[in-house]
């Protein structure tokens, strides 16, 4: 049914008029974008955002929505090198009431039962996590179930560090910060002795890191339908 849904989803666009921008760390901004009244996400999920301002060789690039479907913005965060690719650049330019178009929201990134979780993010995989905490945050995240978000980045920024931390005085949800792939790994385990495959496992952040953890998983006997993945590209 996901599927169909994405498809019909997909080829929904709709303008954004951009509000704007934040510096969330040294080479991390979010871009802030008027929400639209029908407009709606599950926490987790991403959208196609399309530049329309300028003509660049690739104006439609996924970003997950890191605000959740209860805050009354669309937000995306990315991180910006010193040489940006023309995306990028594209939306450092945005001006107050810009227009962006969208398509979407897709995909099955996002929490569908009350077992107990892990979210495994790396670096700027944080984003679609920042929107499933905000959203359970709301509702109010009183059903016992423990979730546990582990932030990797060597570079040790954490971004959204101030609402995480403030979102873990729930005492169903931890957050870890870690800063080395053998913590990481020793985190994991921990809770897949507890768990096992009566637990769910979210991995998001670069290609490598995400296929590095779903193949440790797996070789410690988690299934493949216990493991959601969003891998995110470079461009």
């Amino acid at each position: 049914m996901s599927f169909f849904q994405d498809m019909f989803s997909i080829f929904k666009k709709r303008e954004l008029s951009f509000i704007e921008s934040r510096k969330e760390s040294e080479d991390v901004y979010s871009f802030l974008f008027e929400r639209d009244k029908d407009l709606t996400w599950k926490a987790g999920q991403y959208g196609l955002f399309s530049i329309t301002h300028k003509t660049i060789k690739n104006p439609t690039k996924p970003f997950s929505l890191a605000a959740a479907p209860t805050e009354n913005i669309v937000k995306i965060t990315t991180r910006i090198s010193d040489d940006p690719s023309d995306f990028k650049k594209a939306l450092l330019e945005l001006k107050q009431e810009m227009k962006v178009k969208m398509s979407g929201p897709v995909g099955s990134f996002y929490l569908q039962d009350n077992s107990p979780t892990l979210l495994i993010a790396g670096g700027i995989g944080i984003t679609p996590f920042r929107s499933i905490l905000k959203q359970l945050e709301a509702e109010g995240n009183h059903d016992g179930k423990q979730r546990k978000l582990l932030y990797l980045d060597g570079k040790k920024s954490y971004i959204f560090k101030n609402e995480l931390d403030e979102m873990a005085n729930h005492p169903s949800l931890t957050v870890t910060y870690l800063d080395s792939r053998d913590d990481l790994h020793q985190e994991i385990d921990t809770f897949n002795t507890l768990y096992k495959n009566n637990g769910k496992y979210f991995i998001a952040g670069p290609k490598s890191l995400v296929d590095s953890i779903s193949t440790h998983l797996q070789n410690n006997q988690i299934s493949k339908r216990n493991i959601k993945k969003d891998a995110f590209f470079g461009y």
